[in-house]
């Protein structure tokens, strides 16, 4: 598929649509594609569901910058709302369904192995650059930490939607 076919298939689709980039010989590609396409059944009336392979549709990779796959990207009246790279859990993958389903913002959690990765190596990190006395280090580490915690801080939420506004 090129660049033209996909637009003229996003744009002329009545519904939303999740398009999964894959390619045959990935392992974490074929370990999600029976979830994926156990949930395209299930929204196949609210939903539309598009894979792609990556290599026969290098132009539509580079359009939307895929540097990895498999990636999942939402798109809704045309326009990308969510995107996330990487294996995920039937429980994620079904949230970004449900979401466009239910015409909300997709998310996906942080699983809570991800979060406690995020906090524990960002507080060793912290931990290296006060002991070095190199604020960067340290700084770092805090950023590390933040990415552990900002899809449950309020006021991150209610920054970015005020950006989102405008």
């Amino acid at each position: 598929m090129n660049k033209i076919e996909f637009q003229q298939k996003i744009s002329e689709a009545n519904k939303p649509v999740i398009i999964d980039f894959w390619a045959t010989w990935c392992g974490p590609c074929m370990m999600t594609k029976p979830i994926l396409d156990k949930l395209a059944k299930e929204y196949v009336d609210k939903v539309d569901f598009m894979p792609i392979n990556a290599d026969v549709s290098r132009e539509v990779l580079e359009q939307f910058r895929v540097f990895g796959i498999p990636t999942v990207i939402t798109f809704k009246n045309g326009k990308e709302v969510g995107r996330v790279t990487g294996a995920q859990t039937e429980k994620n993958y079904r949230s970004m369904f449900e979401a466009l389903a239910e015409g909300r913002e997709v998310k996906v959690p942080l699983t809570p192995f991800d979060r406690m990765l995020r906090l524990g190596a960002g507080t060793a990190i912290i931990m290296i650059g006060i002991s070095t006395s190199n604020w960067l280090v340290a700084g770092i580490g805090g950023i590390l930490i933040f990415m552990g915690i900002y899809d449950r801080c309020p006021l991150w939420s209610a920054l970015t939607g005020m950006l989102k506004r405008k």
